[in-house]
């Protein structure tokens, strides 16, 4: 048994959407230090040129701005990576959007955003780039990962209706992608993140100190923590889970 090489992604390529700030970005930093090609893509292109532009101190990171809550624009950022990459290993799905409101007031287009973005789009950008994950495949399997959220497991107590029925859809969803998809070499898995700081998730970034007493392990999520999940199921170390989502959240799930 070797087991040096268990977590290397050296000569790999990752795909990571959201990946200008907050987890995605956390992830691009990992992958890169671990040795991979690393393409990140956001919305907003300042935003995404700004962040490959910092990352680039560790290894290749590029800037493929798209909006792939809609068709047009996946298959814009399909077409973009393919002027760069002729295959891909690792595709991390994270892009994603909440939305509150009480119930009597959700609006319709604060669902349709939500589950445009955090489902629809997860779907159908892994469709369009499955010819690409498999032509990595041969020597090791290509990589997908969904990033979900423990709302998707349990409740928290804001009225954020569509992030928690996107949520639990992407992790059913992972399932069903990874039972087909491994025929093709494709291993499919997911990581349900808790307390992170990032944009969407203002408290862990702005009240650390006052929410972590509510987190078995006494602290909220760091880079390295995500980074370390996401590069175990993107390297050899993750080949054999199929289907299933890590939760990272410190204990929170067990303590709801």
């Amino acid at each position: 048994m070797d087991t040096t090489s268990l977590f290397s992604l050296e000569g790999r390529t990752a795909l990571i959407t959201g990946g200008s700030r907050g987890i995605g970005r956390m992830i691009a930093e990992g992958y890169l230090k671990q040795g991979a090609r690393v393409y990140i893509s956001a919305r907003k292109a300042e935003a995404c040129d700004a962040t490959a532009a910092e990352l680039s101190e560790f290894g290749t990171c590029v800037s493929l701005p798209a909006d792939v809550s809609t068709l047009e624009g996946i298959n814009d950022l399909v077409a973009r990576y393919r002027e760069h990459e002729s295959s891909l290993d690792i595709l991390v799905n994270n892009a994603g959007a909440a939305w509150g409101a009480p119930f009597d007031e959700f609006p319709e287009s604060g669902w349709d955003k939500v589950m445009d973005l955090n489902v629809k789009s997860l779907f159908f950008l892994t469709q369009a780039l499955k010819s690409d994950l498999v032509a990595a495949t041969g020597d090791h399997l290509a990589k997908v990962i969904n990033i979900a959220s423990i709302d998707g497991i349990s409740l928290n107590p804001q009225e954020t209706y569509s992030y928690h029925a996107s949520k639990a859809g992407v992790i059913q969803l992972t399932r069903r992608m990874a039972i087909r998809l491994i025929e093709d070499d494709i291993a499919v898995s997911g990581i349900a993140p808790g307390a992170f700081a990032s944009n969407m998730n203002k408290d862990a970034r702005d009240h650390a100190e006052e929410i972590k007493s509510s987190i078995p392990s006494g602290r909220i999520g760091t880079s390295e923590d995500m980074a370390a999940a996401a590069i175990y199921l993107a390297a050899r170390s993750g080949d054999y889970v199929v289907g299933s989502t890590i939760t990272v959240d410190g204990g929170v799930t067990h303590a709801r």
